[in-house]
């Protein structure tokens, strides 16, 4: 007797409003550190041009982005797409790229978590804190998907809520002559120097948008994924530009900018210039601020662990990956996986230094190497999708379409080639474990050729637009 092979699903939980949350939440830990070592590379006036540069990028790759994720609304998100277009070579790429995005980035977060309780409680072990931060947000995901959507939403609206704040109490001492001074990699003019230090600084823009895509993979628990989707992505996008924008400028004016193009904490310092060190809103800003560290990392958690799903599910990772919480309905085993790689990233950190820096301080380039690569391919399997599925479903579509895409798609070639050149060693590292993944990928073709069929991977009929209850 021949047994139907059943296709593990999620559980449809997810309007507009927590999925912006999610969406907002990946992402906004990157308004509050990360982003000012750009100003060491560039100045304020050259990190404008880039961050402005990388913000029409994200614009131009969600608008487009949004059209592959109502039209396939699919865990595995950029997977999918990119399965879809060009089949399971396709999809590797796609998949190993937006894991190495979403599994490193958060062991680093877990880092600054860690530092930051540290600096507050100074007899508290940073790496115990990263690795409590991992138990605590692994059973918050496992515990079901609207339970940790929910709070996602809760600490996005914190942490912007204390963005907003920072603004408005250091707007008093703003002064465009603080910013624009030496604001060309410390120079008061234009020079064709200042082309290096704006391209070096491409990361440190791109940390500002870093993970907004990863809303995508919660696409197949999103109700009405047609409409709701479109307006998180869209909102988001929008809600991210203006704050990286708003936090950049008023951090710069308020003072001496290369006091804070160095360090991890730009926005409390930043506001002592202003207030003081003893001031009310400065505590509350530091304490506060942990909310913008923790959305990223447990939005991250979410993320990598729909990921691991699909892939296994498809059989591109082993099948026991791909298992359903019976009770809670969450790929609890993906969950855990990710989990279990990035507690092993922060005992490692003292362990493996590259380029002179220890392993959590690379592992965020590292995740940007998988980003880039990820926007690539899922441009290209726009354009290749509606040129081999023209009758594809396609509830919103790229607005500007080709312009907005091929935008998207010219300015991610071009930061992968400024990455490339600025941290070739790295690169090296990351082609590297895309050929030992690749290779693990050709060894195991019989267990997508046993995976339950997936019509949205395959292209076999029109994907259906209705929310599941």
């Amino acid at each position: 007797m021949q047994t139907t092979k059943v296709t593990p699903v999620l559980k449809r939980t997810l309007g507009s409003f927590k999925l912006w949350g999610i969406a907002v939440g990946l992402v906004i830990s990157g308004e509050y550190f990360g982003w000012s070592y750009g100003w060491a590379q560039a100045g304020t006036l050259g990190f404008l041009i880039t961050a402005i540069v990388i913000a029409a990028m994200y614009c131009a790759f969600i608008f487009s982005f949004t059209e592959l994720t109502t039209s396939i609304p699919h865990a595995g998100g950029p997977f999918a797409y990119a399965y879809r277009a060009f089949g399971p070579t396709g999809g590797f790429v796609a998949g190993f790229a937006t894991l190495v995005e979403f599994v490193f980035a958060p062991p680093a977060i877990a880092m600054a978590i860690g530092a930051y309780l540290n600096v507050q409680f100074p007899a508290i072990e940073p790496k115990w804190v990263a690795v409590g931060a991992y138990i605590v947000f692994m059973v918050l995901n496992i515990l079901g998907v609207s339970i940790a959507a929910t709070f996602e939403l809760l600490v996005t609206l914190l942490a912007i809520f204390e963005l907003l704040v920072f603004m408005g109490v250091v707007a008093p001492g703003f002064e465009m002559s603080n910013f624009m001074h030496g604001g060309w990699a410390g120079s008061d003019t234009f020079s064709p120097a200042a082309f290096s230090g704006i391209f070096a600084a491409i990361p440190f823009a791109i940390w500002f948008f870093l993970a907004i895509e990863g809303a995508s993979m919660a696409a197949e628990e999103a109700k009405d994924p047609q409409r709701t989707i479109p307006k998180a992505f869209i909102g988001g996008i929008l809600t991210l530009t203006v704050l990286a924008l708003g936090v950049m400028l008023f951090a710069g004016g308020v003072g001496d900018w290369t006091k804070l193009s160095n360090i991890n904490d730009p926005l409390p310092q930043a506001m002592k210039l202003i207030v003081g060190s003893n001031s009310g809103w400065l505590h509350m800003l530091v304490w506060l601020g942990l909310f913008g560290l923790i959305a990223s990392f447990h939005g991250i958690i979410m993320g990598y662990s729909r990921q691991i799903f699909a892939l296994a599910r498809a059989g591109y990772l082993p099948k026991r990956l791909s298992s359903v919480n019976a009770r809670f309905q969450t790929p609890h085993l993906g969950i855990i996986a990710g989990g279990v790689v990035g507690i092993a990233a922060i005992f490692s950190d003292s362990l493996i230094v590259i380029g002179g820096q220890p392993l959590t301080a690379n592992i965020v380039t590292m995740s940007v190497f998988g980003a880039i690569v990820m926007y690539i391919i899922s441009m290209a399997a726009l354009f290749k999708l509606r040129r081999s599925e023209p009758n594809l479903i396609r509830p919103f579509r790229a607005p500007l379409y080709p312009f907005a895409p091929a935008l998207a798609l010219v300015l991610a070639v071009v930061c992968l080639i400024a990455m490339i050149y600025y941290n070739t060693l790295l690169f090296m590292i990351f082609a590297a474990m895309m050929l030992l993944a690749y290779a693990w990928f050709r060894l195991t073709h019989q267990a997508r050729a046993d995976a339950a069929e997936d019509l949205q991977l395959r292209g076999l009929q029109p994907v259906p637009a209705k929310s599941g209850k």
